[in-house]
């Protein structure tokens, strides 16, 4: 996401990866904890599946809102990735050590933010044994993270702002849990977080290798998308 020059630059590198690392878990914390409830509240797999889309999407327009100030609220290395990729061009994206500690903070977070959400309702740290690739899932991983990267590259391009973007986001995500058979993972640190809970949000560690590799094809896909459709260069903000 981006927001204010001024804003990036005011935030060292050290408080950008705890923002990172603190959105991140709170996010699977979300996710996997919505989960938990809704297994535990209904019997219905619909309903359980509406109850985890509501809270996940509520949730990540508030932690976009919330720490976009600090770090640019990315909490997806496929995010940093595309930023990355798309910026260093104009020197408006992150640098490659930046990056580098994005993507860590954002996998140690996915990793906490499950174990947090085992822990606060009473549940095993386990791996999963949910077993979701398939060759439909993975073609839905694809649309759903290129849609996302096109998103958020389409709206950062064309200067919307925070609220703007963090209720796009949020918004997309919770359609995406319906529209897609995968249920719209698209984010690897959310995925390596989900491979630590044997619960309704969980997926086997083999199934998570094949949604991560979808994920980073539609981050590609997303990219060359929002070049082809917004070619003007992002603002630029110094480094």
């Amino acid at each position: 996401m981006t927001v204010d020059a001024a804003a990036q630059t005011r935030s060292p590198l050290g408080r950008r990866a705890l923002a990172e690392l603190l959105g991140t878990a709170l996010l699977v914390a979300v996710v996997v904890g919505s989960g938990i409830a809704a297994q535990r509240l209904s019997t219905d797999r619909g309903l359980q599946l509406l109850e985890n889309g509501i809270a996940t999407a509520l949730a990540l327009g508030v932690l976009i809102m919330l720490f976009a100030p600090v770090s640019e609220a990315h909490f997806n290395p496929v995010v940093s990735l595309a930023d990355f990729a798309l910026g260093r061009g104009n020197r408006t994206g992150l640098t490659g050590g930046a990056l580098g500690v994005y993507i860590g903070a954002q996998c140690a977070g996915g990793i906490g933010g499950a174990v947090l959400a085992n822990a606060m309702f009473a549940t095993p740290t386990s791996v999963s044994t949910t077993d979701r690739a398939t060759a439909a899932t993975f073609l839905a991983e694809i649309v759903a993270t290129a849609g996302l990267i096109l998103l958020i590259a389409g709206l950062s391009r064309t200067g919307r702002s925070v609220p703007a973007i963090a209720s796009a986001v949020g918004a997309y995500i919770g359609a995406a849990y319906w529209f897609t058979s995968s249920t719209a993972f698209a984010n690897p640190a959310v995925t390596m977080g989900r491979v630590l809970t044997d619960t309704f949000a969980g997926i086997a560690p083999v199934s998570a290798v094949a949604f991560v590799a979808a994920q980073l094809l539609g981050a590609c896909i997303g990219a060359v998308l929002a070049v082809a459709l917004f070619p003007a260069p992002i603002r630029s903000r110094p480094e």
